[in-house]
């Protein structure tokens, strides 16, 4: 019998316009896009051949009945389209951070339970081919005891004062700037490697205070952002993250313990950066390469950085969340990562608040 070819709707066409070539590279059909800006969410539509266009969300729910939601919206939004999707019946795959804070993502770890429907995290950076690899060897052994990890995320997109704000400069809007955009994704990888976090301190910074957000009030969401942490395994990490580092594009994430060491990196500029490059040593030894497979179809590297990034990083997600519909049962990356991850960022914001080590709630 033919598998049932699962209609998605998809909220924000930002980073969400990703998510269309990799839900049509696995034979879903997308039926409807949702933007405020309607001549950019006609032109993705024809770009694509999505035939419903929709300016508000809520009509889209209603009209289109979409089995599958992609939140991309701004994450001030994510839980009430959440729990209207959830209680329409349809499976839900947010983009991060999941929420504003932990209790609100849990208000959606909970609707989904009530609808018995599928949901994940969209920590799609977790399926780069080399730090598919990074966690297998993580999970064989390769690094031992972490003793302690260093992770950058660093971007130039806000590096000159000139570029235009959005929605990213509002932390009422955004919840987090550059640490929820980019830096939750290290949090991620941190947490899926090594364990979970016990307590971090965190200092931030906005690169032009005077650049306003949309609307005219004044940025408010930082621009980088350093964080120490310790695990609950006792392990130490350091995290970096900007989005005004000018001439850099790349993530980073190493890893030393008492068996090994292993040292993950994606340079954005470079010819097929979406496998990603991998190093370990052993007990003894320098680091050297580590051969892996990509395992990713020729035409994950055609178009735009935005089909390769849908089609080479969010395509494996996706394929996992198919999966998970047809078993009845959300696979990892879940909304309960999400929420772990959001933890974090909460003791993130409290430190930059209110200054020194701050707790991460279990």
């Amino acid at each position: 019998m033919a598998r049932k070819k699962y209609r998605v709707g998809i909220v924000g066409l930002g980073f969400g316009r990703a998510h269309i070539p990799a839900f049509q590279a696995n034979g879903c059909e997308v039926v409807a896009v949702c933007q405020r800006n309607q001549e950019t969410a006609r032109s993705v539509a024809e770009r694509y051949g999505v035939p419903g266009v929709f300016e508000r969300w809520e009509r889209m729910l209603e009209e289109s009945k979409p089995d599958i939601v992609v939140i991309a919206s701004p994450p001030n939004l994510h839980r009430e389209i959440a729990l209207r999707a959830f209680e329409q019946g349809a499976h839900v795959l947010c983009e991060k951070p999941l929420a504003m804070t932990a209790a609100e993502g849990r208000d959606m770890v909970e609707a989904a339970r009530r609808a018995q429907r599928v949901a994940m995290t969209s920590f799609n950076w977790r399926f780069i081919p080399a730090m598919q690899r990074f966690h297998s060897l993580v999970e064989e052994g390769g690094v031992g005891r972490l003793f302690h990890a260093t992770g950058r995320w660093l971007g130039a997109r806000w590096a000159d004062e000139a570029a235009p704000s959005t929605w990213r400069m509002d932390r009422a809007q955004a919840g987090h700037g550059a640490m929820g955009d980019m830096g939750v994704h290290l949090i991620d990888m941190v947490r899926w490697n090594f364990g979970e976090f016990a307590r971090v301190t965190a200092q931030a910074g906005v690169a032009y205070p005077t650049r306003s957000a949309p609307g005219g009030k004044p940025t408010d969401a930082e621009d980088f952002c350093s964080v120490m942490g310790e695990l609950v395994s006792g392990g130490q990490v350091t995290l970096s993250v900007s989005r005004a580092a000018r001439g850099a594009n790349e993530q980073f994430l190493e890893a030393y313990g008492s068996q090994g060491s292993l040292v993950y990196r994606v340079v954005r500029e470079k010819p097929k950066w979406y496998v990603g490059d991998l190093r370990a040593a052993g007990a003894s030894g320098t680091l050297q390469p580590v051969p892996f497979s990509a395992g990713l179809p020729r035409s994950a590297g055609e178009g735009d950085q935005m089909e390769v990034t849908g089609k080479a990083t969010i395509a494996p997600l996706v394929k996992r969340f198919l999966d998970g519909i047809r078993r009845g049962e959300s696979p990892s990356p879940t909304l309960e990562d999400g929420v772990a991850a959001q933890l974090v960022l909460d003791a993130v914001l409290r430190s930059l608040k209110d200054g020194g080590w701050q707790r991460v709630a279990a």
